[in-house]
C-alpha cells in the first residue's frame, strides 16, 4: 500500500499489518463506524474505509500525521475524517462499532511523553504503557453494543496487563493475532536499558507483536 509519509510522521510496520490482518479476519459489518486512534499515516483507517465501513474517524495529535491522512485517504475517494486530537484526553460524543488503536507502546529511559519531535510516534514512558492504558480504560464507554476494539503493541510492555485492564473496564479480551519480529533500531539502541528493566532477557534481540481484541457485551451498559 503507498502512502504519503510525511518526515516525523510513523512509517506503517509489521505491527500495523499485522492489526490490518486482525481488522481483515474479524469481519467487521458494512456500515460499520469505525475509529482509528493514533492513525499516522491513516493505514488502518484506509483499510477499514476498504472492508466497509461505513464511516471511519481518524485521530492523530501530530499535525503531518492528520494532514497525510486526510490526502492518503482523500486520493483514494474513500470517507475518512480526520481531526488532530490527542488519544490521551480524547471522549467521543458518540459510539463506534469498532476501535483501531496503534499507540505509542516503546519503553523509554524518560519518564514524560515527548510533546513534539519523531519520537512522539513510539515512546511511551518507561514501561512503554503511558497510551496502553489509557486507551483501554477509556475504550468501554466509547464503544457500542457488540462493538470491538482492536489494539496492538509489543508483549515488551506485558500482554496480561492489557487483557487484565480491558476485563476490569467490562470488555470480554484475548489476544488474536501473533508475529515475532527482529528489534528494529529504536530497540536496538535501548538494549541495555530494557535488560536493566527486566523488560527483556539477556541476549534478546526480538520482540512478539500481539493484537488484542475487546468486546463489549450486548448486555453491558
Amino acid at each position: 500500500m503507498w502512502l504519503l509519509r510525511p518526515p516525523g510522521v510513523y512509517r506503517p510496520q509489521p505491527d500495523t499489518w499485522l492489526l490490518v490482518q486482525a481488522l481483515h479476519d474479524a469481519g467487521i459489518p458494512r456500515g460499520a463506524r469505525v475509529l482509528d486512534m493514533c492513525t499516522g499515516t491513516g493505514a488502518l483507517a484506509i483499510a477499514a474505509a476498504g472492508v466497509g465501513a461505513g464511516h471511519v474517524t481518524a485521530l492523530d495529535v501530530s499535525l503531518r500525521a492528520t494532514l497525510a491522512t486526510r490526502f492518503n485517504a482523500r486520493v483514494r475517494g474513500l470517507p475518512v475524517r480526520v481531526e488532530r486530537r490527542d488519544a490521551l484526553t480524547f471522549r467521543a460524543a458518540r459510539q463506534f462499532d469498532v476501535i483501531l488503536a496503534n499507540p505509542p507502546y516503546v519503553p523509554s529511559p524518560q519518564g514524560d511523553l515527548p510533546r513534539s519531535g519523531p519520537s512522539r510516534a513510539w515512546d511511551a514512558a518507561r514501561d512503554g504503557r503511558a497510551l496502553l492504558d489509557p486507551l483501554c480504560v477509556n475504550a468501554s464507554g466509547m464503544l457500542s453494543s457488540g462493538g470491538m476494539l482492536l489494539i496492538v503493541h509489543s508483549a515488551v510492555c506485558g500482554v496480561a496487563p492489557t487483557v487484565d485492564l480491558l476485563h476490569k473496564v467490562g470488555l470480554k479480551a484475548a489476544v488474536v493475532a501473533r508475529r515475532t519480529v527482529p528489534f528494529g533500531p529504536v530497540m536496538n539502541r535501548r538494549i541495555p536499558f530494557l535488560e536493566e528493566q527486566g523488560l527483556i532477557t539477556a541476549g534478546q534481540r526480538d520482540e512478539e507483536l500481539v493484537v488484542i481484541r475487546g468486546d463489549r457485551r450486548d448486555d453491558q451498559p
